[in-house]
């Protein structure tokens, strides 16, 4: 047990350096949205504070904070803009697992400059790798690389041909083809567009298990694997961005307040809201009650039993069904405010967007059901189904 990867925690530092560029991640959003990608300005910022290091080793000069560190700063610059919350959450989950899992050689060359390397790509729908003296050749199309106008390295997913290995492949960003067709109604500014590698070298030091867990360089968060990592970035985002919609109708029915006909007035807003209120809050108590069980196990020694890999799926698809509930809410009550061009329509449509990612699907929460329910005994999780 003593030599197994302790929780390395880092304190409220990068929290409070992300809270201190709420004005410029704001004031930057609609520029962001309009031109598809972050502005120059916010990424410079965000490499500045150090926030592309969060998810990266210690050894390697990152923050390595812990889940519910993680958390917090998800939800904080998510508050500030969906869109720049969504880039962070993707690039650091990236740059932060290759950090953890490459070989050595590959995290040389790669986390060897002044900043912080950014990732940008997709872990799902793999390619296909061809095993090479030394390495692969890898090619194929992929979608939703977040972030991908800001990075320098692309993370895939693919099988090798004649095993079935799956694995996630680290190539240089000139190696991939942009596509170019991130056209959506919500969290524009995130640039996830499609993309195509044909062929490309990958050392094999540049690859690793996609169900990698176990760390080669960093602590106790590794041991979570890679999905179960992801589910902090999307839990963290609709934290963010559900708070945020809260507090926008607060502003909008405080200004009008006094008026005769309008909503500060309404009992029947005023109840809403308290439902509103109260299923957010619930929804996020459980989102911190299941990470604080996570991190007791993690610190322990101990990997998640199937009850608790249930359970952060369950409590992340359970606060973004809650939010998307709560815009709609926020939307309907913002009146012609909300119809056009402005900050609750944004946040409307990113909620949205967020929505439809893989990890809060309806067949996770099916199978959520289905091993609560004790109906699925000897069964493990494998991505998001139940298996024997």
């Amino acid at each position: 047990m003593s030599d197994t990867p302790r929780l390395h925690t880092a304190g409220t530092a990068v929290l409070d350096r992300a809270r201190e560029l709420r004005p410029l991640i704001e004031r930057d959003a609609a520029a962001a949205e309009a031109q598809g990608k972050l502005t120059e300005p916010v990424v410079d910022a965000l490499h500045e504070a150090g926030l592309f290091g969060i998810w990266v080793p210690v050894p390697l000069g990152g923050a390595e904070l812990s889940p519910r560190e993680l958390l917090a700063v998800f939800e904080e610059l998510s508050y500030a803009d969906p869109s720049t919350g969504w880039v962070v959450m993707a690039t650091t989950l990236e740059n932060g697992t290759a950090g953890a899992y490459l070989g050595d050689e590959a995290v040389e060359r790669i986390f060897k400059g002044p900043r912080m390397p950014v990732f940008a790509g997709q872990g799902t729908r793999p390619g296909t790798a061809v095993r090479e003296d030394g390495g692969f050749r890898l090619s194929g199309q992929w979608s939703f690389a977040s972030g991908m106008p800001h990075a320098q390295y692309v993370h895939s997913l693919g099988a090798v041909e004649g095993t079935g290995e799956v694995r996630i492949f680290i190539t240089p960003v000139e190696d991939a083809k942009p596509l170019g067709n991130w056209d959506v109604l919500g969290l524009r500014a995130t640039g996830s567009i499609d993309y195509a590698i044909d062929g490309a070298f990958v050392p094999e030091s540049q690859t690793h298990l996609f169900t990698q867990n176990e760390p080669l360089r960093g602590g106790a968060l590794y041991r979570l694997g890679l999905l179960d990592q992801a589910l902090i970035c999307h839990s963290g985002w609709a934290l963010g961005v559900g708070r945020r919609l809260l507090d926008e109708l607060v502003r909008y029915a405080g200004a009008r307040a006094g008026r005769p006909g309008q909503l500060a007035g309404s009992d029947a807003f005023h109840t809403d809201f308290a439902r509103a209120e109260a299923a957010f809050r619930a929804a996020k108590a459980l989102v911190h009650e299941t990470w604080d069980d996570t991190e007791r196990t993690l610190e322990s020694g101990r990997t998640l039993d199937v009850r608790q890999e249930t359970m952060v799926r369950l409590a992340l698809n359970h606060v973004t069904s809650t939010v998307a509930e709560v815009a709609r809410f926020v939307y309907a009550s913002g009146g012609t405010s909300a119809l056009r061009d402005g900050l609750i329509q944004r946040l409307f449509r990113d909620v949205h967007a967020g929505t439809a990612h893989i990890t809060s699907g309806p067949q996770v929460l099916r199978e959520c059901g289905r091993e609560l329910a004790g109906l699925a005994p000897d069964e493990s999780w494998v991505i998001f189904a139940l298996e024997r």
